[in-house]
């Protein structure tokens, strides 16, 4: 075990943590048995024996690891974070669509007439008979009120008459570019499901609800408490916003002493330069140099989804060879609107799944590159779940930060061989050659389209196999990755992605003190139990905002 502990000077701690068994991510220093803090950082690592000379009698806060694993606070580098709704229809892990039409039927007894319905997380391919919703199963308990439930992927939404009715959606109604009615081959008419940039389409009709605009402000900010609470039972201490999230609303929460989380918040890309300048003025606001609140990436989408048969492939999907995915614009806009925004300074994100989607990702970034100049852009693939094999290592070659999300894996795994076959599957979710070829990763959820807890990522990213577990290696085991390493890539990794590793992602002097204890040790613990680590302390700045009892 190799520690190291400057602890001659005078300044006492104000929280210490003693007795652990500390995995760093420093390499320098890989393990201790203890941590001193002031303030918002860490002030030394180093042997209990040696962090206890900084313990104060009756000022210094002492934790006790007792043994259990201590590790950096996890950095979530892809999430949908946001106020929860109290009133959304949980669809998550549904086999049976007839559970669908009946906690509609709930939810519309509890609402009034003519207000939105809202839900989702449902995976067709987990349904008994694996085939898409139709309207059908809402519009007899839905009559007098729209319905929307988004697939799991985010990418698609089934919608009832209702709603069709009030988009003026009907069987003549054309596909919009980068847009799916989904209609009955039959018949022709649209069976509810909307894809990708046919979202736009919908409209409500919904009727104002009963609440006032202080009830609804009160029901948001509730929201809001829910979700950090969330993120902190669960050890993330830092969260990264692709597209929008209200800059002032986490500035109150941290006015008010209740932000908990670190966050950046991004904005969509584009090529318009007044947007631009308005984004550089933003970022003004909140730089790079701020710890808790700042300007993050701006986010594209190129592609859409391996499960809802929108990502963009070189070739036709295996099961469906009608298609070969969809691109949310001409290449030639996009490539402009990353040269664009590269000239500015901005970095980016791009959602790419499909092959060919993340080839043109991988062109657009090299091209701004020989249009403006090599920097130190950590532009960012965002998903890089299907890659081809020759485009691998060009993320290291032009410094591409691949950015994913290892539950992705253990969802799509059921039927992602069946949409693009065994050959394009050697490079689907290939994070283990990714990091080979010298790629930077960084690891996240993409919450809500799947669960927050940081536990199911790196059983993910260690197995490669389905949550309730089963026998053998794990679907492609050659990606499969040690726990030291996913913990790194979710940590340091994604601190790296947002230009702040050199103060986040370590337990190291001078570092920011975001640190968790969990109650088993994830590095020997069996597979099974990695999901079942449940985290005991949580400390954000040097502060301990949950621990598990109290």
């Amino acid at each position: 075990m190799t520690i190291t502990c400057s602890c001659t000077q005078k300044v006492k701690a104000d929280l210490v943590i003693i007795n652990g068994k500390v995995i760093t991510i420093d390499k320098d220093n890989p393990t201790a048995e203890a941590i001193a803090i002031k303030g918002e950082n860490i002030i030394a690592v180093g042997t209990t024996s040696e962090i206890s000379r900084l313990i104060e009698k009756g000022s210094t806060k002492v934790v006790d690891a007792g043994g259990r694993l201590v590790i950096p606070g996890f950095n979530d580098a892809h999430v949908h974070f946001g106020p929860l709704d109290p009133d959304y229809i949980e669809l998550r892990y549904t086999t049976d669509p007839s559970v669908i039409t009946q906690k509609v039927k709930e939810q519309v007894g509890k609402s009034i007439r003519g207000e939105l319905i809202k839900g989702g997380h449902w995976e067709h391919e987990m349904f008994i008979d694996k085939k898409w919703p139709t309207k059908e199963l809402l519009d007899k308990v839905s009559p007098d009120n729209p319905v929307m439930l988004s697939r799991a992927d985010g990418h698609s939404i089934l919608v009832n008459s209702f709603v069709l009715k009030a988009s003026g959606i009907t069987k003549n109604t054309p596909n919009p570019f980068g847009g799916e009615i989904q209609k009955d081959p039959v018949t022709g008419e649209p069976t509810g499901i909307i894809k990708e940039n046919a979202e736009s389409m919908i409209k409500t009709g919904e009727v104002k609800t009963v609440r006032t605009a202080e009830e609804e402000t009160v029901r948001v900010w509730k929201g809001y408490l829910l979700a950090l609470r969330e993120a902190r039972e669960l050890g993330v201490t830092s969260v990264q916003v692709p597209g929008a999230a209200d800059f002032e609303a986490y500035e109150k929460l941290q006015r008010d002493g209740e932000l908990t989380c670190r966050i950046d918040i991004g904005k969509s890309l584009t090529s318009d330069k007044i947007l631009l300048k308005n984004y550089l003025e933003l970022e003004k606001k909140y730089p790079k140099e701020n710890n808790w609140i700042r300007f993050g990436y701006l986010k594209a989408f190129i592609d859409g989804t391996i499960g809802s048969g929108t990502a963009l492939m070189f070739e036709p999907f295996t099961d469906n060879p009608s298609t070969s995915g969809l691109s949310m614009m001409p290449y030639a806009e996009f490539e402009n609107m990353v040269i664009t925004a590269d000239k500015y300074g901005f970095q980016i994100g791009v959602h790419a799944i499909g092959d060919k989607g993340n080839n043109w990702t991988l062109n657009a970034f090299e091209k701004a590159e020989q249009v403006n100049g090599k920097r130190d852009s950590r532009h960012r693939d965002e998903h890089a779940q299907t890659i081809q094999l020759s485009d691998i290592p060009r993320f290291a070659k032009l410094g591409v930060i691949a950015s994913m999300q290892p539950t992705h894996c253990i969802t799509d795994k059921k039927f992602c061989e069946k949409r693009i076959g065994p050959e394009r599957a050697k490079g689907a979710y290939a994070w283990k050659s990714l990091a080979d070829a010298g790629a930077t990763l960084a690891f996240g959820t993409d919450y809500q389209v799947e669960p927050l807890n940081p536990m199911e990522g790196l059983y993910a990213a260690v197995s490669r196999k389905d949550r309730l577990g089963e026998e053998g290696d794990g679907w492609r085991p050659e990606q499969k990755i040690k726990m030291e390493d996913a913990i790194k890539y979710y940590t340091l990794g994604s601190a790296y992605s947002q230009f702040m590793e050199n103060r986040k992602g370590m337990i190291k002097t001078g570092f920011l003190a975001d640190i968790i204890i969990v109650d088993k040790d994830i590095l020997v613990i069996p597979e099974n139990e990695i999901m079942k680590t449940k985290v005991d302390y949580t400390i954000t700045g040097g502060k301990v905002v949950y621990a598990s009892g109290r």
